[in-house]
């Protein structure tokens, strides 16, 4: 039978669980969807809709591409836990958005979201956006120990910007970054959490694993690495030598001038950089042609 694509936008809509699980019940039959897109942002979605939803995925085995826009709702724990244990049977997926900013789904929903998300070997793209839910270090945590299982990634976009994650969280995901040997496109947004000099190294380490990583763009704005975090994680980004493309948003660190000079010293080493951006607080420093 042919493959299906299937978009649908019901951003801002109040639609609530009732329309949700209206939603879902269709969805179930469409077995032969390939693609779907699904963008139910700002709808007052429970973890009841969410968990009927994820249902419904459980038999779209064919899927292969895969958006869903759930931020600005009320999934909480058991919805996030839901929609992991539904992406657990789309064993064909190759390319994955997952927004869920926004939802409170804390340490307990991230956690249960990843376990499902460990069993999508066939990921290649990734996108997933817990901006602002609570994860805090054990969340973290367990996201880490699925990306260890996404060996065939080639690109990652992770956004855990306000989530309460300090230095052993950033040190857990750069280990399991280090697993992920396929990746060539990374986007990390880290920004606004509690992450000292010991995470940023350990995350530069983590990273120094990467060989065939040829864009990053990091984000730890408004954290605490300080000049020696600063220095750590250029060491470990030195030894990326296929980087062409780097971008590093460190404003607001107290980097200080110690910082700047030892991340500028590492950073001369990645002899293939052809573009670079540094943000550094107030100053931006922006270098081509490397």
């Amino acid at each position: 039978m042919q493959k299906l694509v299937f978009q649908t936008l019901f951003f801002d809509n109040q639609i609530g669980d009732e329309g949700a699980l209206g939603l879902s019940s269709a969805l179930a039959n469409c077995i032969n969807l390939s693609n779907l897109t699904l963008d139910l942002r700002f709808n007052e979605i429970s973890a009841m809709g969410a968990s009927g939803l994820g249902s419904a995925l459980e038999n779209c085995i064919n899927l292969s591409n895969l958006t869903l826009y759930l931020g600005f709702n009320e999934i909480s724990a058991m919805g996030a836990s839901g929609l992991g244990s539904a992406l657990e049977n789309c064993i064909n997926l190759s390319n994955l958005t997952l927004h869920l900013g926004y939802n409170k789904i804390g340490a307990m929903g991230a956690s249960g979201l990843g376990s499902g998300l460990a069993n999508c070997i066939n990921l290649s793209y990734l996108t997933l956006n817990l901006r602002d839910n609570q994860i805090g270090d054990k969340g973290a945590l367990g996201l880490g120990t699925v990306l260890a299982n996404c060996i065939n990634l080639s690109n990652l976009t992770l956004d855990l910007y306000y989530n309460q994650i300090g230095d052993e969280s950033a040190s857990d995901l750069g280990s399991a970054l280090a697993n992920c040997i396929n990746l060539s496109n990374l986007t990390l947004h880290l920004g606004n959490n509690q992450i000292g000099p010991m995470g940023a190294s350990r995350l530069g380490s983590g990273l120094a694993n990467c060989i065939n990583l040829s864009n990053l763009t990091l984000d730890l704005y408004g954290n605490q690495i300080g000049a020696m975090g600063s220095s750590g994680l250029g060491s470990g980004l030195a030894n990326c030598i296929n980087l062409q493309n780097l971008t590093l948003l460190l404003s607001y660190n107290q980097i200080g001038d110690e910082g700047t000079l030892g991340l500028g010293s590492v950073l001369a080493n990645c002899i293939n950089l052809s573009n670079l951006a540094l943000h550094l607080g107030q100053k931006q420093f922006i270098c081509f042609g490397l």
